[in-house]
């Protein structure tokens, strides 16, 4: 997957931008509040329908305008040429696939892979468990294509079956949702449960590069209610007077979670902040290399200020890696790092200022 050409209007502090992208590594310098990450983040808009900085009406619109607008153009992995249009007021969307209107934000993010590793990463391990089943269902979206009909279904489900409960109706009443919320979260939660299997070890490969020190990684998921113990329709019934009294559905998949654990950390001992910020970029990068291998295509790699974020030794890792690999890659930075050279020199390098990246 190689992105061409990006055109981006009223996006923060981005009035008018135009960037053509190289194939490998890109990179973009320039000063604090020059417009670099909200390149990035535009990318990431059109590959995730919403930002890494907050939602798309908190101040993603450029003030005084009515909407932002993205146009992008790239070349998939069957050597197909690939365009797509989106205008976002911050309530509203309208979006172009190839010409024709796409019916949902959900179809044009299915086209367009972007995995985004930016200085927030960490709170894929350190946030809530929300953060991580978004990274899990952000493969399975583009991997396995039971999935989106399973998620939009146990999504209704729980929709339903929560606003049934706020009324406190009869419990019979409940049974419906519950046979349909324990037929499709099975489902769920075992498309996630083998993705998280087959993501193990190319973690534990990945975290080597990183993290040798603390032994290899194991993943352990958590499906949001004792699997092991009953089904998940069992569950449920013995959870309902519970879930009448709290109002809402308090197990299943919509809280499941996952995490990472290493030998040399016994129990829940925890990470330090360095060791966290590099688990969660083997996680990201590890993803990357998981899709590469389902599909035959790299997704487009975006990273946010890593430099920032890295000490050299691990910076040099991580590119060496991702360069090697023939991954599109998007790298910003303040300014140039002294170890992008020989192998490592970027094939195309803009200079962003006021908004406006220029090639150099």
């Amino acid at each position: 997957m190689r992105l061409n050409l990006l055109r981006v209007r009223n996006l923060r502090c981005l009035v008018e931008a135009e960037l053509a992208p190289a194939p490998g590594l890109n990179l973009l310098t320039g000063g604090n509040g020059a417009g670099k990450t909200s390149l990035i983040e535009a990318v990431h808009l059109l590959g995730y329908g919403r930002s890494f900085r907050g939602r798309v009406r908190d101040g993603l619109v450029r003030g005084g305008q009515t909407a932002l607008e993205l146009f992008a153009e790239w070349q998939d992995g069957q050597g197909r040429r690939r365009r797509v249009g989106l205008r976002h007021t911050g309530q509203e969307w309208e979006a172009r696939l190839d010409g024709a209107p796409a019916p949902s934000l959900t179809e044009l993010c299915a086209e367009l892979a972007v995995v985004t590793f930016e200085p927030g990463s960490h709170e894929l391990l350190a946030g809530g468990g929300e953060h991580r089943r978004r990274f899990l269902d952000w493969a399975l979206f583009h991997v396995e294509p039971e999935f989106l009909p399973v998620w939009r279904r146990y999504a209704r489900a729980l929709k339903q079956r929560n606003a049934l409960l706020k009324r406190q109706p009869v419990a019979a009443a409940l049974e419906p949702w519950d046979q349909e919320l324990a037929q499709a979260g099975e489902i769920l939660s075992r498309l996630r449960s083998a993705y998280l299997a087959r993501l193990e070890p190319v973690l534990a490969s990945t975290a080597e590069e990183f993290l040798a020190e603390l032994g290899r990684p194991g993943l352990r998921f958590q499906p949001g209610w004792r699997r092991e113990e009953q089904s998940l329709a069992d569950a449920l019934l013995l959870s309902r007077e519970r879930d009448l009294a709290l109002g809402y559905t308090s197990l299943g998949p919509h809280r499941a979670d996952w995490r990472v654990e290493y030998p040399a950390l016994p129990g829940r001992e925890a990470l330090s902040r360095g060791q966290e910020k590099l688990t969660a970029l083997a996680c990201v990068l590890a993803q990357a290399r998981a899709f590469a291998a389902d599909r035959g295509e790299w997704p487009l790699v975006c990273l946010d200020d890593l430099a920032s974020e890295l000490d050299r030794v691990h910076l040099a890792r991580a590119l060496t890696s991702l360069v090697g690999s023939g991954a599109q890659i998007l790298l910003t930075a303040t300014e140039m790092p002294d170890l992008l050279a020989g192998p490592l020199a970027p094939q195309a390098r803009f200079h962003v200022e006021q908004g406006v990246p220029r090639p150099l």
